[in-house]
């Protein structure tokens, strides 16, 4: 842009004010490039370096000393108004990456800028002092995703100034100030910065690049209160998911094993973790063992009892939402000790991202585990029965809550993992989930067809509702969330005659006929807004009725005023220009442009400004476009201030709204238990709580079931326990037999059927479990200093101290890491303690052949088992002296009596062990049950001769003995 004149007064420069100040936030960024090109680059030097020696070397010179011949010379400075700007924000904030809003694109700097570059695959280069790496505005989302998913706190730093009011205002000539105005972790992704559902278009484009939010996203915080006294360790701890407004608390007592810890951790599956500095080593293990969570370690002192006390009083006292009040805080304040030690630094960590409002309402409290709700799933259990993930990769494919999750939306996965991992202990639950499902499977109800078509292509109902509650959330989302809230409402209610008519089962009628009462506050708000403006961010003009907002129809009158006048002071430019067809151009955003054709530039006066080489604004365009411009800013800072209001009032139905969600998702999940029944051809389950029986006909291993497909090769067994009488069973056989996945399939059919769904059996009557438990496999835990036999003895003794006689115990090759007499030992008297004094259901497999002599000891209550083969067994050698070699082949089918060996041999030949390996282990293997065969023909020959002294032994006793041996093997 030029002037007419270089003699021009001051308010004939160039284009005007305005297009300077749309351009003053590109020439900061020019500067700063250019000022690369001629700087002296210090590249050893980080942004926290800087930070610390920032005052000292301000006044230091990059150029060298100056000398006596130019004493005048003067002192260069070291750092540019933004990077000073930058190092500023860097001392408040050291444990976050920046990203610093520039002009059309966000920065990094020194340390932040090569961690970025590295983990985005960007360019990073050197600017000034700073190393610096860019992305632009409108994929921050993607790439704070990307940042965050690599465990890294990430701040998003905005320019807080906009160019029209700044430049009417005293600092028009300083930089943009700049300030820190949203935080993100692995938990915290909350808002229009990061969500992307917001954006229509780019999701539709670049799904594959956004780090997209797992299932669960909680944030742990754990204390931990040793009593020197009784020696017993107390851990305390709260759950809480921002994006979804979840909040679990528990306290409980732990062993030295950390087990009970491991299982809510398990459980909760968090992303981040709080854990105060002086954390004992035993228990920092556990969250430092999984490296998917972003471990955040604060001060010990704001866990002490009294600060923690301090910090919940001074939140609810002072909160201004409505229904937070005394009531609130005398709730909140009855938790335990260690649940309070853990509130109040969780209230201090959600401050910082200001999302602290879930923590408001007492109702958004639950316990995590309660035994009077839930039946117990350990840690080992959730496991070794691969319930909610696999134990090969560690993927949800393979694992139980793989086979049950058919469900539709987002709200029902998140709902289902929980049933998985919580089975129910109420009968009447139980059976009215049961209810549901059949009705669902059964019924040919096209208001039930209906109804499952309605959640098909939800958003993510409640993690949306979440975000407007926390007043973060986009025009986008917030029209998106609550339309759908509304159709759905809508549609349900229409189909309420039919629901009332056709839906018999108490549970899904109560469900459907509850939902659209609760949806009516969504209704409202989808009228209120226009539906162009909402989808393309405007928020000028959102509201299409301006009646609540006084303050922006006051605002658009005085902009409408401006522009009358403007378009008034046409009429004037064309008598000037003596052209009446003349009208305002709008070239590159610069509007009310008067365009002038050569001929005529004789006729234009000499005040008016030059745009381009014929295009001019009249002083008074130039004086009504500046305050066009700043009422326009203002508008737009107004209807933040009425978006953030409407928002706030919208959230005062969130609790109203949630409850329909979790309706919805009940719906979801009852739906899908019904086509996973149809599918694998399930039956209904009888669970009686008055009974304690386990009685299972063609019982098949849901996971294997169907994993193998339409084949139908899988081999069903049947189960029978009873409380009262057989209640322990000892089951031997080969090995890979199918003793394992026999046992596992028994477990997993009682968890299938106290959770509410179909079993894969033909039949099943089931008594009520308070728990399983199981230990199987040889793991050992080197990161928690436990050798195999240690992780296995503690597993063990967990289970002899909480089970009981209504739970079911699943115990896998007990006592074989250590030696045969020791783990024979083991196994042995664990079994009998179960036997004689827990009186639970269990499951014992072994190789310990002399475990099947307790079925002789304790008839009415054990029995011995073992899974079917073939054996093809050659009992003659070859003339080289090698012993030929057993085949099997397995029946998987669980039949009565002790298996006479494991045969071992053959599964080291399935596994192509070398033939040669293979002779001489079949030799060495007869040499050894020829040895102990001796040697207890030899204790019975002197146990005989002890007892009868007056008789020899004679060719008679050994021939008769020699007789008996080949017709039982069995110990």
């Amino acid at each position: 842009n030029k002037n007419i004149s270089s003699t021009a007064p001051k308010q004939k420069m160039a284009i005007g004010d305005n297009a300077h100040r749309q351009l003053s936030q590109f020439q900061e960024e020019e500067w700063l490039f250019t000022s690369a090109l001629f700087a002296v680059c210090l590249q050893g030097f980080s942004i926290s370096q800087f930070a610390k020696l920032g005052q000292e070397r301000k006044s230091a010179e990059v150029c060298p000393q100056s000398d006596s011949a130019s004493p005048s010379r003067r002192p260069k400075s070291v750092y540019t108004p933004l990077e000073q700007q930058v190092i500023d924000l860097k001392q408040r904030h050291q444990d976050v990456l920046l990203a610093i809003e520039c002009g059309y694109k966000y920065r990094f700097f020194g340390e932040d800028a090569e961690i970025a570059a590295k983990i985005l695959s960007i360019s990073c280069y050197s600017d000034h002092n700073f190393m610096t790496c860019c992305i632009p505005t409108h994929r921050l989302f993607v790439h704070v995703r990307r940042l965050v998913a690599h465990g890294y706190k990430v701040g998003v730093v905005k320019q807080t100034e906009t160019s029209a009011i700044k430049a009417s205002g005293s600092n028009k000539n300083a930089l943009f100030t700049r300030e820190l105005s949203a935080l993100f972790t692995k938990s915290t992704l909350v808002g229009e910065d990061v969500n992307p559902v917001c954006r229509f278009e780019d999701i539709q484009q670049s799904c594959d690049d956004i780090g997209m939010d797992p299932p669960h996203s909680f944030l742990l915080c754990i204390s931990e209160n040793w009593d020197k006294q009784h020696k017993q360790l107390t851990v305390g701890l709260v759950a809480v998911q921002p994006s979804t407004g979840d909040v679990l608390l528990d306290s409980f007592y732990d062993s030295s094993s950390r087990s009970e810890l491991e299982t809510r951790v398990l459980k909760i599956n968090p992303v981040e973790i709080i854990v105060p500095s002086d954390l004992s080593e035993l228990t920092l293990k556990l969250p430092q063992a999984d490296d998917r969570a972003r471990l955040e370690t604060r001060d010990r002192a704001l866990f002490e009892f009294a600060t923690a006390m301090d910090t919940v009083t001074k939140f609810y006292t002072q909160s201004q939402d409505k229904g937070t009040n005394s009531h609130s805080l005398s709730s909140v304040a009855a938790f335990e000790s260690p649940v309070i030690c853990c509130l109040g630094p969780l209230i201090q960590y959600l401050k910082e991202f200001s999302l602290e409002r879930v923590l408001r309402s007492q109702c958004s409290f639950q316990r995590l585990l309660s035994n009077s709700e839930g039946m117990t799933l350990g840690a080992a259990t959730l496991r070794n029965l691969e319930i909610l993930r696999n134990s090969t990769d560690g993927a949800m494919k393979g694992s139980l809550l793989w086979v049950l999750d058919h469900t539709r939306t987002a709200f029902g996965r998140r709902l289902m993992r929980k049933w998985v991992s919580q089975p129910l202990m109420d009968p009447q639950s139980i059976s009215d989930r049961l209810d549901a499902v059949q009705e669902a499977l059964e019924s040919d109800s096209v208001t039930l067809t209906s109804l499952k078509s309605l959640l098909w292509h939800l958003p993510d109902l409640e993690r949306g509702i979440c975000s407007i509650y926390h007043r973060k959330c986009s025009t986008q989302e917030f029209y998106l969330v609550t339309s759908a809230l509304s159709k759905l409402g809508l549609r349900m209610e229409a189909l309420l005659p039919a629901i009332q008519s056709q839906v018999t089962s108490p549970l899904l009628r109560s469900l459907l006929l509850d939902t659209p009462d609760l949806l009516t506050p969504a209704h409202h708000v989808v009228k209120v807004l226009s539906e162009n403006a909402a989808r393309l961010g405007n928020k000028t003009e959102l509201f299409s009725d301006l009646s609540d907002f006084p303050l922006l129809q006051k605002r658009k009158e005085q902009i409408q005023e401006v522009l009358n006048e403007i378009q008034d002071h046409i009429h004037e430019v064309r008598v000037v220009l003596k052209n009446p067809s003349l009208c305002y151009k709008t070239v590159s955003g610069q509007e009310f442009l008067i365009e002038v054709k050569h001929s005529q530039l004789s006729s234009v006066p000499h005040d008016w400004q030059l745009s381009t080489i014929v295009r001019y604004h009249s002083p008074f365009l130039v004086a009504h476009y500046k305050k066009l411009q700043q009422l326009r800013e203002q508008l737009q800072l107004d209807c933040q201030g009425a978006w953030i209001s409407f928002l706030d009032a919208f959230g005062e139905h969130y609790h109203t709204i949630k409850r329909a969600i979790s309706h919805l998702a009940t719906m979801d999940c009852l739906f899908s238990l019904a086509e996973v029944a149809k599918q694998g051809n399930f039956c209904r389950p009888v669970v009686r709580s008055g009974e304690q029986q386990i009685m299972i006909r063609d019982g098949r291993h849901p996971i294997i079931d169907l994993l193998m497909g339409e084949q139908n090769q899988y081999v069903p067994n049947d189960t029978k326990l009873q409380g009262d009488g057989r209640r322990v069973m000892i089951i031997t056989g080969p090995n890979m037999g199918g003793k394992s996945s026999y046992i596992r399939q028994v477990a997993l059919i009682c968890i299938m059927a106290q959770m509410g769904s179909y079993v894969p059996a033909s039949e099943a009557q089931l008594g009520l479990l308070d728990g399983i438990y199981t230990r199987m496999g040889a793991s050992d835990s080197i990161y928690s200093g436990r050798s195999t036999f240690m992780q296995e003895l503690s597993e063990a003794s967990d289970i002899i101290f909480h089970a009981t006689e209504r739970s079911m115990v699943i115990l896998d090759e007990l006592g074989r890491g250590t030696s045969t007499h020791d783990g024979m030992a083991i196994a042995y008297a664990t079994l009998e303690y179960f036997i004689t004094q827990v009186k639970s259901f269990t499951l014992f497999v072994t190789h310990y052949l002399l475990l099947s002599e307790l079925e002789r000891l304790h008839p009415q209550h054990v029995f011995n088992c073992h899974m079917a083969f073939l054996l093809n067994e050659p009992d003659v050698a070859h003339a080289d002296s090698k012993c030929m070699q057993s085949f099997i082949t397995f029946l998987y089918q669980l039949i009565g009596g002790a298996a006479e060996r494991s045969y071992g041999l053959n599964v080291a030949r399935l596994a192509d062990i070398p033939d040669s390996i293979l002779q001489r282990a079949a030799h060495k293997a007869r040499e050894l049950e020829n040895k102990v065969h001796n040697k207890r023909y030899d204790n019975h020959w002197h146990s005989c001769s002890f007892l009868m002294p007056h008789r020899k032994p004679c060719n008679s006793l050994e021939k008769s003995h020699q007789k008996a041996t080949p017709a039982s093997k069995t110990v």
